[in-house]
Parts: structure tokens; sequence; C-alpha cells
């Protein structure tokens, strides 16, 4: 078996869950005694921190690792907004490279082993030189590829994106198959085991779907809905397990949950509070249900009202769009872990510790 010192978690499209994987495994490394480095070689989500530009997922990391963050070491390439086009007026894959090249020697040297997040697809940055296969060949590391539960779909996406890394020649320590859906954790261990065996891909284990990892805050919520936080806007972390209209409120869903989110219009809104502390007092449901509040259209709110919301810390947000379209773009959030979610990042960490064979991975590696 080759030898890294390197590890580069690739995967075959974004949201499948490369960061969850990284955080898990880095998390994990750590606990085992390990001086684990990170490194987002190639973002494109950044904030500005001091007039740096830093990747977002290189905060979270710093936080995890407790390390100071240099951006030409632990964020060294951005592709923000306008990036392609400059690069193809001007030109520099040499200087980017070699930026990716000084990141690593540093990384090496103060690390026993280092873990590079990839970005996107595989192809990502291609532009630039720095498509995720290229940076692992520069970068020297060995790769394990993150997937999406299925089974055919799964394949399908494994042979079309590993091929990038074929063509540069890097080797794949293993696959993760992510968002597995628990009842076919077997049937897909079994079916796309067979076929990762038949390409001499090592399979490194399966995660299981974690509902909770695709619960977004309410902060994601107002900005989905383009809207404007009226109450409580200290609130905005409070996350979301469901989506309740006013028109359809659930006994059952009152009681399984603390975390919803009322999605209802102005006219009704008076009528859901009243019927929802109704419900929670008929039934003995002693913490308020709800996260949040989301209120469409034009209409006024009574006393009783005003007074559950204050009571319950709830944040209220204002929206111009209607119920529907309010419940389409709260549904269609895209939810990452972030430095705001901790309930999140224990769950990744605890997902990997269960279902990956870590013990293979640092075999992989050079220590």
């Amino acid at each position: 078996m080759q030898k890294f010192k390197n590890i580069y978690v690739g995967a075959t499209s974004q949201h499948v869950g490369k960061t969850t994987s990284t955080l898990g495994l880095t998390s994990t490394f750590m606990a085992r005694g390990l001086k684990v480095g990170y490194s987002k070689p190639v973002g494109q989500n950044y904030l500005d921190i001091h007039n740096l530009k830093v990747d977002k997922d290189t905060v979270l990391f710093a936080d995890l690792i407790d390390f100071e963050i240099i951006p030409e070491i632990h964020s060294p390439i951005i592709f923000g907004p306008g990036a392609t086009e400059a690069f193809l007026e001007t030109p520099n894959t040499k200087e980017l490279h070699q930026t990716l090249l000084n990141a690593e020697k540093y990384l090496a040297h103060k690390n026993e082993i280092v873990i590079y997040e990839g970005t996107g697809h595989p192809g990502v940055g291609s532009v630039g030189g720095v498509s995720n296969a290229k940076v692992a060949k520069i970068l020297d590391a060995g790769v394990i590829m993150v997937v999406e539960g299925g089974i055919g779909s799964t394949i399908d996406m494994l042979n079309m994106t590993t091929a990038l890394f074929r063509e540069e020649k890097v080797p794949i320590i293993g696959v993760i198959i992510n968002k597995v859906i628990p009842e076919k954790l077997d049937k897909v261990h079994h079916y796309v085991g067979k076929w990762l065996k038949s390409q001499n891909l090592p399979l490194l284990g399966l995660l299981p779907y974690e509902k909770s990892l695709a619960y977004p805050l309410i902060k994601s919520v107002n900005e989905a809905v383009k809207g404007v936080l009226t109450y409580n806007a200290d609130r905005l972390d409070n996350k979301v397990e469901s989506i309740i209209a006013g028109s359809l409120l659930d006994l059952k869903e009152l009681k399984d949950s603390q975390d919803l989110l009322l999605i209802t219009s102005m006219r009704t809104i008076n009528e859901a509070i009243r019927k929802i502390d109704l419900i929670s007092t008929n039934h003995g449901i002693k913490n308020c249900p709800l996260s949040g509040i989301v209120a469409t259209g034009e209409g006024q709110m009574d006393k009783f009202t005003i007074k559950y919301i204050e009571n319950n810390n709830l944040p209220l947000i204002r929206t111009e769009l209607d119920t529907y379209g309010a419940y389409l773009r709260v549904s269609k959030i895209e939810v990452k872990i972030n430095r705001n979610t901790p309930w999140k990042i224990l769950k990744a960490i605890e997902l990997i510790e269960k279902n990956i064979d870590v013990d293979y991975i640092l075999n992989a590696t050079r220590l």
C-alpha cells in the first residue's frame, strides 16, 4: 500500500458531505493523539477577516484544531466572483501551483498528518489549472472520495468523477458513501461494495442519513425568504427541524418537536398561535414547539399573539412572499455545517467514529 502524509477529501459534487467527513476524520485523528493540519487549498465562499480573504470552512476548522489562520497556508487560493475572468485575462497557473506547494511545505513540517478539503465536484478550479484532481497531485495526497448514497446513481457518479483523478494518476485511498437511507445500508453496502471491489477501490464505510445535519438556522430562513426580523433578532441561531403551515397544524408534529418553523399569513397568524397554545395546553406540551415564525402578507397581530411571541422568545420574520413561496424557499435551503451549528459538528464526529474504517486510512499514511 502506498503511504501518504497528506489526505485530500474530495467529493462527486457539492453538498454530499465533504465538510462532514473532513470534520469527523480530523477530530478522530486528533483523539488518537496525532497532530493534524488542515487547509482548504481552493475556496469559493469566503469571509473577509482584517482585509484578508479566508474560506468559510477554514474558520470552522481553526476553531476545531485551534490554529491561527494564515490565509496563504490555510486558504491559499480563493476563486471568488470575477476570478475566472481575471485568470483568463492574465493566466498565472505556475504562481497558483507554487502557492499550493508553499502551503504544503509549511503544513507538512508542522504536522504529522494534513487533511486538505476539496471544493465542489472534482473539476472545480480547472480554469486555473487547480482542479481538485490537479491540486491533490500537486500536494502529493491520497484521496478519500465522498459520494451520496444510492446504488446506480452512486456508481455512475463515482465512475465519472474518479476519471479526473485517474487521469492525473492520483491514488484513491477509499470511498465514503454518505447520506444512506438507514433501511438501505445493507443493500448499498453489498452492491456498491461489489462494484468498488471490481474497480480496486476500498470502501471505507457508509454514513446513514442523519436528519439533524439538514436542519437550517433561522438566519438561513431569513436570508432565503428575503425577510425582516421584527421580533427577537438575537435568536438567529435557533434551529429548524421541520416546517408547519398555519392552516395545517398537526398534533403529532407539535408533540414530536420543539424546533418547528411556523409559516403562516398575517391574516391567520392569530388563529394559528391560539390553536398551537390550545393544543399544547390540552395535551401537556410544556415547552413551546416553535423555533420561529415566518409571516407573509399584510395584517395585524393581536395582544395574545404578541405576548406568546415575547414569552417564548420567538424570532418573527416578515416577508413579502406568499405562504407557498416562503415554504418553497425554506424547503430548498442548502445546509452546511458551520460555527453556529455545534450539534452538527458533534454529530459529524460521531458518524465518522462509528462508521468509517479509520485504521485503514491511518495505515495508508506515513506516520
